[in-house]
């Protein structure tokens, strides 16, 4: 491999522009390829990020001999088939969360890759912000004693769209998905593979969860609290409470730069500030797994991104939510 890692990006949407915003802060990474639907959207997106190789398919993204990794940014009910695509032409993937649409998808993506000993990678790009290392290192230095509890919400109110992403059950629409997917990594991260699952959710009218409160229960007695949205504003903080002090995470904690660490009554706020738009830690950590010929991230393992669209798909089972497509 070169010293460059030569980057593709399939698909131009906004979070595709984040990504390609943050590659070009790297002086490691060189974004050389896009790849479209459209010749005209491969094109505008190309020159506004100066990227040579510009493709009118996804296909001809995912064969080009000059890339090294691509970064999957297409609507979830496509990570499946957009990632095995790119893995069958023998690249390394970084797919944007939620990793696929179920866990069933997802243990095909992870076999394949597996089998053609490729890196994968699930973008859950806040567990690689400055501040979430912070929070990791404060955890594992049993600062606070043994975590009991987690509460985390990531809610927001969109507008009425049914035909869009967030609204859409046959683009696999909701909030559970979209932004519910963040707070179940959390609790992922910090207390393991739940034992017990309970939840409910508001079933809009275009079929999918508008808003939902879940509870993920844990050997021990251990709690993590947690509710997600697409209709209804929230805090948007998380915080992990244990046996001799407790972590703030400020609000919004999926892209923060703030934590307060409160032990024995007294509290420090803890800054980590980062100078792009976030992406950029991922990215730098796949490309780190590149250079050392690891074929998975030891921050977000395929295994535990199995566990999480398990317990996903636990959470859709007691709603009675499944898509048209599954």
């Amino acid at each position: 491999m070169e010293s460059k890692i030569r980057w593709g990006i399939l698909a131009t949407g906004n979070i595709a522009k984040k990504m390609a915003a943050a590659l070009a802060t790297l002086p490691e990474a060189e974004l050389v390829a896009v790849g479209s639907r459209s010749k005209d959207k491969a094109d505008a997106f190309a020159d506004q990020f100066e990227i040579p190789h510009r493709h009118a398919s996804y296909e001809a993204l995912a064969g080009d001999p000059d890339v090294d990794i691509i970064y999957v940014a297409t609507p979830h009910n496509y990570h499946k088939q957009n990632s095995l695509l790119c893995l069958e032409n023998s690249k390394a993937v970084l797919c944007e969360k939620p990793f696929t649409v179920n866990a069933q998808e997802a243990e095909e993506v992870i076999h394949r890759a597996r089998q053609k000993k490729l890196f994968l990678m699930e973008a859950m790009w806040t567990r690689f912000l400055p501040i979430m290392q912070k929070f990791r290192g404060v955890l594992d230095r049993t600062v606070i004693g043994e975590v009991r509890m987690l509460y985390a919400d990531f809610g927001f109110r969109a507008g009425w769209n049914p035909e869009g992403r967030l609204l859409n059950p046959n683009l696999a629409g909701g909030s559970l998905l979209d932004v519910g997917v963040y707070t179940v990594s959390l609790a992922s991260w910090v207390l393991g593979t739940p034992s017990k699952v309970a939840s409910f959710a508001h079933i809009g009218s275009t079929g999918v969860d508008e808003q939902n409160a879940i509870i993920l229960g844990y050997d021990e007695g251990r709690l993590a609290l947690l509710s997600s949205a697409v209709r209804t504003q929230t805090p948007m903080e998380a915080t992990v409470m244990g046996t001799d002090g407790m972590i703030r995470l400020h609000s919004p904690w999926w892209r923060g730069s703030q934590m307060t660490v409160t032990v024995g009554g007294k509290s420090e706020l803890v800054e980590a500030p980062y100078g792009d738009n976030g992406f950029e830690f991922q990215a730098a950590e796949a490309m780190r797994c590149l250079q050392k010929g690891k074929l998975e991230s030891r921050v977000i393992p395929l295994d535990e991104t199995l566990s999480i669209m398990r317990t996903l798909d636990t959470i859709r089972a007691q709603w009675g939510l499944k898509y048209p497509f599954e």
